[in-house]
């Protein structure tokens, strides 16, 4: 039996299959492949069986969206540890060698991920994940390797032994199977986008550990299924993040962070707007709406994180604001974030 099974997520992406899955065979001999379609209506199935019979193939009835749609892939993996990659990715030789041995020698590591860099210039980091992630006090996230929308190029800046971060990319992500179901996977109701950020969350404050293994390197294309200026892309950044932080907050610090949001995120709404964006800035105004109309649907998951947290301050989660850091003080890269 392998030790890790690769399961990458598809729905209507039988051209991203037919491009980025030959590396994926190719450079995985250790790993049970596996593509689990979303329902697709486009000829993926058709195409996996015929040109990659290799293929392991989990058919969903429909499509489930990105967290869901994995909870139930990674619900039939046999394999100690599972791989949760996007279509749009390209990996690398030996890229999964670095990776297991160091969760076998780290059995508190829940969580892992390579070096995401940019798969159109192939020098620079890559928005989703770069060199691993952490996030501010008022849940703002970034990377080593990429602030806001600044990223920057790869040299060298954060090699050397893995390190501890506060969440790994969704589009490379490397789970202890059985550590990612019992803290309950990916957040179905978020449906995409930052659900990977709230599984690290859950996971480190369990006191589990979260890394970036830099010596794993693998290129992600990026916006490949929703474009990043797409308001439906806006909507679910929005209030995905404002549900994790509701999910997740201890109650001395809730309140607070939340009134700070609602200014902030009518401040960027308002921006928007500004800045000829209007379907943008209608985005941001539903998704505060639906924040405040469903978090309460919440409080049962919000209940069980905080009585199963045992870490009170995750180091990883910095308290100064990165908006300060980047608006004010006119920080552009990770290491001078202070």
């Amino acid at each position: 039996m392998k030790q890790v099974s690769v399961i990458i997520l598809n729905w209507n992406g039988a051209d991203m299959l037919r491009r980025f899955l030959p590396s994926v065979v190719a450079n995985s001999p250790e790993a049970d492949v596996i593509v689990a379609d979303n329902g697709s209506t486009d000829s993926s199935l058709e195409m996996l069986r015929a040109e990659f019979p290799e293929v392991g193939i989990i058919a969903l009835d429909r499509n489930y969206g990105f967290a869901e749609g994995y909870n139930r892939a990674i619900a039939e993996a046999q394999t100690p540890y599972t791989v949760l990659l996007n279509s749009d990715v390209e990996v690398t030789p030996h890229w999964l060698e670095p990776l297991i041995p160091f969760m076998d020698d780290n059995p508190n590591a829940a969580a892992c991920q390579p070096k995401l860099r940019d798969y159109k210039n192939k020098a620079m980091f890559e928005y989703a994940g770069a060199c691993g992630g952490f996030i501010d006090g008022l849940g703002y996230p970034y990377c080593r390797g990429r602030v806001m929308s600044v990223v920057e190029k790869d040299e060298g800046q954060y090699d050397g032994a893995p390190a501890s971060v506060f969440w790994a990319t969704g589009a490379a992500l490397l789970v202890r199977t059985s550590v990612y179901n019992e803290a309950g996977g990916l957040d179905e109701r978020f449906f995409a986008h930052q659900e990977e950020i709230d599984l690290c969350w859950r996971l480190k404050s369990r006191g589990y550990g979260v890394y970036c293994v830099p010596e794993s390197v693998v290129y992600h294309v990026g916006g490949a299924t929703l474009n990043k200026s797409n308001p439906r892309k806006t909507f679910l950044n929005f209030r995905n993040n404002l549900l994790m932080l509701y999910k997740n907050l201890p109650d001395r610090r809730l309140r607070a962070v939340m009134a700070y949001r609602f200014l902030l995120d009518y401040i960027a709404a308002f921006q928007m707007l500004l800045s000829g964006r209007p379907a943008d800035f209608r985005a941001v105004v539903k998704a505060r709406s639906e924040y405040s109309h469903i978090k309460h649907e919440f409080d049962e998951k919000r209940r069980k994180n905080l009585e199963a947290a045992t870490v009170a301050n995750i180091a990883e989660q910095k308290p100064r604001s990165l908006l300060w850091q980047y608006y004010v003080k006119r920080v552009r890269r990770f290491c001078d974030i202070k």
